[in-house]
């Protein structure tokens, strides 16, 4: 990632007239591409859902050579991958339970967003596992071989020392250091440990989307799969409420816990995993994360995650979703309460109901494949695979569900090579794990951009270019709310080259100003306003 010839430096152009070429995505651009795709010729594959998996296989698609349109009913990230922890995992969680294939394609798959196609949205983040007296030394000492282990995959996985450190122990001093929230009583030191960490699970939606738009994917969000054959769709535009059809040689459907609502005999599981959103004021200054473990649990922690934004996140649960499907799950007091009670089992400083400004939950997508009528009914939600699996039906329509956000690419690109099988479509193998996503470049690239760091750790190469926005309207460089970072230019750069169309994509996905209702109240003019300056 050092030499000067890295392939993300060549992703970087010197003086681009602003967002990457053919990336743009705008109404307009919606207008048109649905015009040509909604009753035209049939395209190579239709892709239905743009999550991370959806969008990020309509890129594989795209680069491999095939004409691909990709709609979801919502918005890019409406779903499950715009409520993550934001943590790109490595893998260790696998480790422990023996399925040592997904452990190393986790860890494969870190190395590549981290080195390779997004080293702007994904960096390294340190967590400290505070040795409490509620942590005994026989865990401490399964946490430690953990650790280590986790540091073993990512060296099989071929990922630099540099880009991700070795654990270490830690003094006493030094875990008060790096965690100043802690209750000192009976502290004996800490384990220091790395992940990955995305700047924002929604940005690398977006990001996705945007690279498969350069490549010539028709993007079309608010168009929704009424009904899913093997030869195409039947949609409806979700502004204007026409119908009609795409026609298509194949169909991924990518919709996560919504994908059984469209292709018969898909099961799938729901998980609820919840956070919680905390101002950091209280808990002090967190230079690290926290791994807070749940008591009566060998292998489970609470997450506690400073986000550098004036917010912390505190997650998460694992508990089973029965019945529909919502669009927007609901965060139950149960878990609120819960959450709160492993915080207060390690911190010194009280967290209460009302220093919680926030919640989201999100619902994994997790494959069943428990026998119906099994003895014993199915495990818990905590204890099923992360393994995805491809599945084809009797008409053709090729399904993707289970994984993580972690693996998307290989999710991805498993369902492209299924894809091309079914459609009986020719092209290459997928390019994908060394193709930089828009905004990509080395470090060295990255180091020397002239911009906010806060806004090249979102936008990557194109962060001059927003800051830039402020140069022909200082207002735009204001912040939309008092105490937020996010500045009126990023909502007017959201409208004009990534995709949104009204305040909800402004607040709720492209920024996550939304996460904490007062904000989004505060922040509504701000967006109206940025909605009428982006088409000036």
């Amino acid at each position: 990632m050092n030499s000067s010839s890295s392939p993300l430096d060549a992703g970087a152009p010197d003086a681009p007239a602003g967002a990457a070429a053919g990336s743009s995505l705008s109404a307009a651009r919606r207008a048109r591409e649905l015009a040509r795709t909604v009753g035209g010729p049939a395209v190579d594959v239709l892709v239905v859902g743009l999550g991370a998996t959806g969008a990020g296989a309509a890129l594989d698609a795209a680069a491999r050579g095939l004409s691909v349109a990709a709609i979801d009913a919502h918005d890019l990230a409406f779903g499950t991958s715009r409520w993550s922890s934001k943590l790109i995992h490595g893998g260790l969680r696998y480790l422990a339970s023996a399925q040592l294939d997904v452990a190393h394609e986790s860890a494969v798959e870190r190395g590549v967003l981290m080195e390779r196609t997004a080293p702007h949205l994904v960096g390294a983040q340190p967590f400290v596992l505070p040795l409490t007296p509620l942590v005994t030394r026989g865990q401490a000492a399964l946490a430690w071989a953990g650790f280590r282990a986790g540091d073993g995959l990512r060296l099989a996985a071929r990922t630099a020392r540099a880009t991700l450190p070795a654990p270490r122990r830690l003094s006493v001093v030094e875990t008060r250091h790096l965690a100043p929230a802690l209750r000192g009583s009976g502290l004996r030191g800490g384990l220091l440990s790395w992940d990955g960490r995305l700047t924002d699970d929604a940005r690398l939606v977006t990001a996705l989307a945007r690279t498969a738009a350069a490549r010539g994917a028709r993007i079309l969000t608010r168009v929704r799969a009424l009904e899913l054959t093997a030869g195409g769709a039947r949609v409806r535009d979700e502004l204007t409420g026409e119908e009609g059809e795409i026609r298509a040689r194949v169909v991924i459907n990518a919709c996560g816990v919504w994908a059984g609502g469209l292709v018969e005999g898909v099961r799938i599981r729901p998980s609820r995993g919840t956070h919680l959103v905390l101002r950091s004021e209280p808990l002090g200054p967190l230079p690290a994360g926290l791994h807070i473990p749940v008591p009566g649990e060998s292998n489970r922690f609470v997450l506690v995650l400073p986000q550098g934004d004036g917010r912390v996140y505190v997650g998460l649960t694992d508990e089973p979703v029965d019945g529909p499907v919502p669009d927007v799950p609901e965060v139950p007091e149960t878990d609120v309460g819960f959450l709160l009670d492993v915080l207060g089992s390690a911190l010194d400083v009280p967290v209460r109901r009302q220093d919680v400004v926030g919640a989201f939950a999100g619902l994994r997508p997790l494959l069943d494949a428990t026998p119906e009528g099994a003895l014993g009914g199915a495990p818990r939600t905590a204890d099923v695979s992360r393994r995805h699996a491809v599945l084809t039906s009797a008409d053709g329509v090729v399904t993707v569900v289970g994984g993580k956000l972690t693996t998307y690419r290989r999710m991805a690109e498993d369902a492209v090579d299924a894809a091309l099988a079914t459609g009986r479509l020719t092209a290459g193998p997928s390019p994908t794990a060394a193709l930089p996503l828009v905004g990509a470049a080395s470090p060295r690239v990255l180091a020397a951009l002239q911009a906010p760091r806060r806004l090249i750790r979102r936008y990557g190469t194109e962060a001059p270019y927003v800051h830039a926005l402020g140069a022909l309207d200082p207002r735009l460089r204001e912040p939309v709310l008092d105490g937020h970072p996010v500045t009126r230019a990023e909502l007017v750069w959201a409208v004009r080259h990534e995709g949104a169309l009204d305040e909800a994509d402004l607040l709720d996905r492209r920024t996550r100003v939304g996460l904490v209702p007062a904000d989004r109240v505060t922040a509504l003019d701000a967006a109206r306003e940025a909605l009428g300056e982006a088409v000036r």
